[in-house]
């Protein structure tokens, strides 16, 4: 993976694994905002690669663009340089970083309301241990289930993704999305109960 440019327009999503772990590597997620904080790119550069896939699919899950999902990627990690030390550690670094990424992708879902996304642009990220068989198994489960996560209105679709992909508590979801506890479980009952039925009737084993 190359080397962030942080003034460049777009940051380049990769796959690739690190060698082995390292000092720096081992760095808590803290230290590392730390670490930018002052000033240091490599630190960037590994918050970067720590963290930068997971906040694509959560945006590509929210704004159904992997295009758009790409360049806010991009505005979120330079956010995340520019204003490092607004970081106060009152939760996770993770938690912080989709609370940022939940505002990008939905003031983009915002401006582009008035278009029409296609359902079918997710674009599914492989796992190069799999064998070809298993890949395409789980390629076609994984777009059966992305239809119909995007049949949920947005506010259940991203209660799930964040807490089934992203494995948040009630409490840090309701810090990421800004409602109280409650009202994400109340959220979460019905999103799970809405997919469910959507993916019996696509004939998929629910969540």
């Amino acid at each position: 993976m190359s080397t962030i440019a942080i003034s460049a327009p777009r940051l380049a999503l990769s796959r690739k694994t690190a060698g082995p772990e390292s000092t720096e590597s081992a760095a808590s997620d803290a230290a590392l905002i730390a670490a930018v904080t002052a000033g240091d790119k490599r630190a960037m550069q590994l918050l970067y690669t720590r963290h930068g896939t997971k906040v694509f699919r959560f945006i590509s899950r929210i704004v159904n663009n992997p295009s758009l999902a790409e360049d806010l990627v991009s505005e979120v990690f330079l956010d995340v340089w520019r204003s490092a030390r607004s970081f106060k550690g009152k939760s996770q670094v993770s938690t912080w970083l989709l609370a940022i990424s939940r505002h990008k992708a939905f003031s983009a879902f915002r401006r582009r309301s008035d278009e029409q996304l296609d359902d079918d642009a997710f674009a599914l990220v492989e796992d190069p241990t799999d064998d070809p068989e298993a890949l395409m198994d789980r390629e076609h489960r994984s777009a059966i289930v992305q239809k119909c996560l995007a049949q949920l209105s947005p506010a259940h679709r991203e209660v799930l993704d964040l807490v089934y992909y992203h494995e948040k508590s009630i409490d840090e979801i309701a810090e990421i999305v800004g409602i109280p506890a409650s009202t994400v479980k109340t959220r979460a009952f019905y999103a799970r109960s809405h997919m469910e039925k959507f993916l019996k009737v696509a004939g998929v084993e629910a969540l």
